[in-house]
């Protein structure tokens, strides 16, 4: 379990307008959308030589990593010292070659929603998709059977129950991001909504 700081201290891994907890709160668009490992599939396209497509037998035998990493929701919880299992984005990557051009991705899930991230930090090196937490497989109001953990970001990035990943050469907003959320999302900026952008 993550530990709070005792005697008033602040930890410096808890950016600002943040409270810590040890729960974690479910916060979704929706109802968890219904899963069948027989029909699921995992797909990688857009500006990238070859398009990927991987049943879910084929996407839980890629490569398994293990991380810890905090998470920051933008409601001002945050929840340090997660325990990820899952595929690295830079092990999935290895798999696909992108075209020059691509620049930004979409991540498409289930439930209709969709978050947009830059190349670069999509393809950050503590970026996973994860189907464990905490030693436990993901319960469906948390994402399973596949949720991107995107630990430097707002958690609305880190979405659930991913289905594909779309690459391209211009940035396209996600399903909060065109609700007024940040487009970016840097907790340590405090970048929670959109009008907060002309400022930037």
């Amino acid at each position: 379990m993550p530990k709070l700081p005792t005697g008033g201290g602040r930890d410096e891994r808890v950016p600002p307008g943040q409270t810590l907890t040890d729960k974690f709160p479910v916060l979704s668009y929706g109802p968890p959308p219904p899963f069948d490992p027989k029909s699921w599939n995992f797909r990688v396209f857009g500006l990238v030589d070859e398009p990927l497509k991987l049943s879910y037998e084929q996407f839980r035998a890629l490569p398994q990593s293990r991380q810890r990493s905090d998470f920051h929701c933008v409601t001002t919880w945050s929840r340090l010292d997660n325990a990820w299992e899952g595929i690295k984005v830079a092990d999935l990557m290895k798999l696909v070659k992108l075209k020059p051009e691509a620049r930004f991705v979409i991540v498409h899930c289930d439930g209709g929603y969709s978050t947009n991230l830059p190349l670069a930090e999509f393809l950050d090196d503590d970026v996973m998709l994860a189907h464990r937490h905490d030693g436990h497989d993901l319960s469906p109001d948390h994402g399973w059977p596949l949720r991107l953990i995107v630990p430097k970001l707002y958690a609305w990035k880190s979405a659930k129950w991913v289905r594909a990943i779309e690459f391209f050469d211009q940035d396209r907003r996600g399903f909060w991001e065109v609700r007024g959320y940040h487009n970016h999302a840097d907790p340590w900026k405090e970048e929670r909504y959109s009008y907060q952008e002309d400022a930037d």
